[in-house]
């Protein structure tokens, strides 16, 4: 599948969009990771912990043998200095300030024993997807930027960190270059080198793979899968999807002080159209004419294999299934007259011809959008699609200078993060500075957000997670259309294995963890591509290279103002 953003940063403390949070996640390491067997938290850099009683206070214990890649030992001190560092400074909490909200205190009872004291209990202490960072690199860094943290791009390479792999080069919409370390805990990866390289065309990236020149391909399209299944010394992995794919709609943007900025349309605010505009769509028609049948029709915000926090409205909540019927008379009876060119207007007399913003790289996008604009003007609702850059359509997202717009988010095994970034602290700050996709602020939702943050017991949680789905589907904000299936494709005369997650029908890339390109072996040194180095898009002889083809665009992306697809 197509990626046309370019990088903005390699700040970890700001990284934020699913292809960034992949790339960070090889290079530095968290406390705790997941099981590719038994998708459960495992050790990492905590090799094990224990909670008080009370749920208040947890200790997590070391490892002793982490060095970080510039040879400095990882200590206590450097987690303690993180999670401060994010718990006391806004422009270090772009992208993890959720795990740290409920902490008091973080100190070091010794070189390998971290204590966290909590306000109230917190959920997500086993599932903290922060990048522990080395103090004596970042630091002076942080002191030398002041307020312009945020904007710092993290961009002096070789990066110092404790994964398994280094980020040592970037050329702008060129290449990207991670090599191994050797001396990593867990043990040096199979491939020297990961190398990515950027395309301009999605096909381009697969006619590649097909000649060689690259090793992987990820988020392809069916028509693209169909073409590489027969394709000799290539596999086609498919699994279950991780992230959904939507469009939300502007309900009138508003900072957390309450100033309105941006240009939607005013008659959005009312939740009766909003309501009707998803009445008017029907999921399972975007599955089949947007994705060719590879996807699953979407309800709640967590996809199905997520088991128990997944929520799909089934019975009495189905309030906004598909019914254009239905939509139509509720719009007649909230006052919306259809004009004679079949287009209503509302009850202040602001005619509904409402902009959609879509992703023009995205062909799943690009022919739900069509499908949308079709449906909606069956309900009397015209609409100016969008098909836009990546970048233009962040701009309106960010400015509020839209009235639909497309969006995706991956969705991480504790789906706390993409809950948080819908409360009320998640508006902006000022216009621009937005952590989520949607100007969503709702009493009820911020009060079961705290509340299943603070459930330890792992049902009680998911059924006050499905509440909190029941409130984002009613209020039509943000409107969940698929959970595209997860497509991609490698060869098999460059890599003789790699670890799926979870090992049965799981995925390659966008793991929680790092153990496919970690566990990577090469195929054999006379089986793979010849070439001249890198540079050629070849890989070269056994333990060398892997070159990650990222059709369409860039590899790596961050998220200040660049993109608002595939997010984590």
């Amino acid at each position: 599948m197509a990626i046309a953003q370019q990088v903005d940063s390699f700040n970890p403390f700001t990284a934020q969009l699913a292809v960034t949070t992949n790339i960070l996640r090889h290079v530095y390491d968290r406390l705790v990771t997941v099981d590719p067997d038994r998708n459960e938290p495992a050790p990492s850099l905590a090799e094990s912990w224990d909670s008080s009683e009370d749920g208040l206070t947890w200790t997590f214990n070391l490892r002793d043998d982490v060095h970080f890649t510039d040879g400095e030992p990882l200590t206590a001190d450097d987690v303690v200095w993180t999670f401060t560092t994010i718990m006391e400074n806004d422009a270090a909490a772009i992208a993890s300030g959720n795990y740290v909200s409920g902490f008091e205190d973080v100190t070091a009872q010794d070189d390998h024993t971290v204590v966290i004291e909590l306000d109230e209990p917190q959920a997500t202490m086993t599932a903290l997807n922060v990048p522990i960072v080395p103090r004596h690199v970042w630091e002076p860094i942080l002191e030398e930027e002041g307020e312009a943290f945020s904007d710092y791009a993290g961009d002096d390479f070789p990066t110092v960190g404790s994964g398994p792999f280094v980020l040592t080069e970037h050329s702008r919409g060129e290449h990207i270059r991670l090599e191994a370390n050797p001396d990593h805990w867990r043990g040096a990866p199979g491939f020297d080198e990961l190398y990515f390289r950027y395309y301009s065309e999605k096909d381009a990236a697969v006619e590649a793979l097909r000649g060689g020149e690259v090793s992987f391909v990820y988020e392809l399209t069916d028509a693209q899968v169909t073409s590489l299944e027969a394709a000799e010394d290539i596999a086609v992995n498919i699994a279950d999807g991780k992230r959904f794919q939507a469009f939300t709609i502007n309900p009138g943007a508003l900072t957390q002080d309450g100033e309105e900025f941006g240009d939607g349309h005013p008659a959005l605010q009312d939740l009766t159209l909003r309501q009707a505009i998803v009445m008017a769509i029907d999921n399972e028609e975007i599955v089949q004419q947007g994705s060719n049948g590879q996807a699953v029709a979407a309800g709640g915000y967590v996809p199905p294999r997520y088991g128990d926090f997944h929520w799909s409205p089934q019975g009495e909540e189905a309030i906004l299934d598909f019914d254009p019927e239905a939509a139509n008379t509720m719009l007649d009876e909230a006052g919306y007259e259809l004009g004679d060119d079949g287009v209503r207007v509302s009850p202040d007399g602001d005619r509904l011809e409402l902009r959609m913003h879509v992703h023009s790289d995205r062909p799943d996008n690009v022919q739900a959008g069509l499908v949308i604009a079709e449906r909606l003007a069956d309900i009397g609702v015209e609409i100016d699609n969008r098909t836009v850059d990546p970048g233009i359509l962040s701009d309106a997202l960010y400015d509020a200078e839209y009235d639909l717009i497309f969006t995706g988010w991956t969705v991480n095994p504790d789906p706390d993060y993409v809950f948080s970034i819908h409360t009320c602290g998640a508006l902006p700050t000022e216009p621009g500075t937005m952590q989520g996709d949607a100007y969503f602020c709702d009493e009820e939702y911020d009060e079961l957000y705290e509340a299943q943050l603070a459930e330890y017991d792992r049902q009680a949680r998911a059924e006050i997670i499905h509440r909190l789905q029941e409130v984002l589907y009613r209020e039509a904000v943000v409107n969940v259309l698929t959970y595209p299936n997860i497509m991609e494709a490698y060869r098999t005369d460059h890599i003789e294995s790699i670890r799926l997650e979870p090992t049965e029908g799981g995925n390659i890339w966008g793991q929680d963890g790092y153990w496919a390109w970690w566990s990577a072996q090469p195929a054999d040194a006379s089986a793979a591509s010849s070439g001249d180095g890198p540079s050629t898009g070849a890989v070269i002889g056994a333990g060398a290279v892997v070159l990650v083809a990222l059709a369409g665009g860039a590899f790596l992306f961050f998220r200040n103002r660049s993109t608002v697809e595939d997010r984590e």
